[in-house]
């Protein structure tokens, strides 16, 4: 059973819209000085940091690292494309576009590496919960005398719940999930591999945003 292919409008209309785009930068590169290639890497440059910083907006939420790399990318298309719109003489463009030109790879660069090595959604674990408080044993309600009973006889008092045992003072080490452990391994590999020493309880703590006695325990089984 052959499936019938229909055109989706939406589509379309975003491959017409994606390459005018890209016709205008490129044409707008090519004006400021970038001839061959490199006019045709500056749209692609563009389209593809205002790609990655819409993925991380979808993928870990509102994030003003994500909207500020949006805002820029999408400022340097919509400019582009008004630019190239008859209000600026391709033939004779200002200084200072040139220097906009000129200076954007290493604005897309430094943009690319902070949205593809900051740390996202899955990066950052929760704290344990803490335990919960045991619940104290409901009081039972004296029981009323009988109307019927001129003197109500003595009730026995109801008796108390059996006392709960002692804890133990020592505190346990909490449990520590495999996943998290495999993961302050690769945060104290990376830490090494940079500085050349080992990492130490506070910086562990820091950079996987744990309690004190739960980067103790961590620290102490990556020895």
């Amino acid at each position: 059973m052959t499936r019938s292919i229909r055109p989706d409008a939406v589509l379309v209309q975003a491959v017409i819209a994606g390459a005018l785009s890209f016709a205008h930068l490129h044409d707008l590169a090519a004006a400021a000085g970038q001839d061959g290639w490199k006019a045709w890497a500056y749209p692609i440059s563009v389209d593809l940091l205002l790609v990655a910083a819409w993925c991380r907006l979808r993928t870990d939420g509102p994030s003003r690292l994500a909207w500020c790399w949006f805002l820029i990318a999408l400022v340097a298309s919509l400019g582009a494309n008004v630019a190239t719109a008859g209000l600026l003489d391709l033939n004779d463009v200002p200084d200072w576009l040139r220097i906009l030109v000129a200076a954007w790879p290493a604005l897309a660069f430094m943009g690319g590496t902070l949205l593809a090595h900051s740390p996202t959604a899955e990066d950052r674990m929760p704290d344990p919960p803490a335990p919960a408080a045991p619940e104290s044993a409901p009081e039972l309600p004296e029981p009323a005398a009988s109307a019927l009973d001129p003197e109500p006889s003595e009730i026995p008092a109801a008796e108390a719940p059996p006392a709960l045992p002692a804890a133990d003072p020592t505190p346990t080490a909490p449990a520590v999930p495999a996943a998290l452990v495999d993961h302050a391994r690769k945060v104290a590999d990376d830490h090494q591999a940079r500085t050349g020493s080992r990492i130490d309880v506070d910086t562990l703590r820091a950079r996987l945003g744990v309690p004190p006695q739960l980067a103790d325990t961590i620290a102490a089984q990556l020895t």
